[in-house]
């Protein structure tokens, strides 16, 4: 056989043995834990983290996913944005509606914005009433909007959840957040409860920690795509590649950034070495 056969035919193997392999991944889920001591805390807390859920279901009406949030008996479920997709003059909200429904039935519910929900509110002309039926149905089952906006939970807990603008969200060279614009947008973080800030995008974590945060909770990335082990995620959705803080938790003098690898797929809808992951987050006192 001809050397170009050959390598040809090699070529055809690898890349029908990633396609297979990423469906495989696209349909696993990663149950993954973190652990986080602080002297704000008073009592332990579990908390389940979902991010860019993308309107992919595991299992008729997500039941597989529901069922392995349970089993972490979670006090509270965040929502870091982008349940739905919002893309070429289509947006559902048929799954995100399914999801909120069950969740509220296990616990409180706290969502945050991601680019796609402000997609929804800000494209009227593509997208019609979607951002209304959107607030309407979070309003109906109970779960708490934190659209540029806190909320304290019992006596050592505050969650806010930040809307960030488009200029954030640019391709290749996105405008550079300071904790000024956090702070004009939410107020000043919390200094004697333990401060959580739902900001969908982890291209901050600088400005994050400045502000206050104390557990920054990120999406966004989808995990890099692909991930290559040693060098992490190979490109983001704006097209910065290798960024470390793709996925994972990373610590600065006590203050924290989980990014998730988020659930589902848009545009890119490939998961080599990435599965979908539900991340859960132990809060204990120090």
């Amino acid at each position: 056989m001809k050397p170009l056969m050959v390598t040809v035919l090699a070529a055809l193997a690898a890349g029908t043995a990633g396609i297979l392999r990423s469906e495989y991944e696209k349909n696993s889920l990663s149950v993954e834990e973190t652990v986080i001591s602080s002297d704000k805390i008073k009592s332990e807390k579990r908390l389940v983290f979902l991010t860019d859920l993308h309107d992919k279901e595991f299992g008729h009406q997500n039941s597989r996913l529901l069922t392995a949030i349970r089993q972490q008996r979670p006090d509270l479920v965040l929502i870091g944005g982008d349940t739905m997709i919002a893309k070429k003059d289509q947006a559902g909200l048929a799954v995100t509606e399914c999801l909120i429904r069950s969740l509220t039935k296990l616990c409180p519910v706290y969502y945050g914005n991601g680019n796609h929900e402000q997609r929804l509110r800000r494209e009227t002309h593509h997208y019609g009433d979607s951002y209304a039926r959107f607030c309407r149905l979070l309003k109906h089952y109970g779960a708490i909007y934190l659209s540029d906006a806190s909320v304290e939970i019992g006596d050592d807990l505050r969650i806010s959840g930040l809307d960030i603008a488009g200029r954030y969200y640019q391709d290749f060279c996105p405008a550079q957040m300071t904790a000024g614009y956090i702070n004009k947008s939410l107020g000043p973080a919390a200094a004697d409860r333990y401060q959580i800030l739902l900001a969908h995008s982890p291209l901050f974590p600088g400005a994050y920690a400045e502000w206050g945060a104390d557990l920054t909770l990120a999406g966004h990335f989808h995990g890099g795509t692909i991930r290559i082990p040693g060098l992490g995620g190979v490109m983001t959705p704006q097209f910065q590649f290798f960024l470390p803080w793709c996925a994972g938790t990373f610590e600065t003098g006590g203050r924290y950034l989980i990014a998730g690898r988020g659930l589902g797929t848009h545009s890119i809808n490939i998961r080599l070495n990435n599965k979908p992951q539900v991340v859960v987050i132990r809060l204990v006192p120090a």
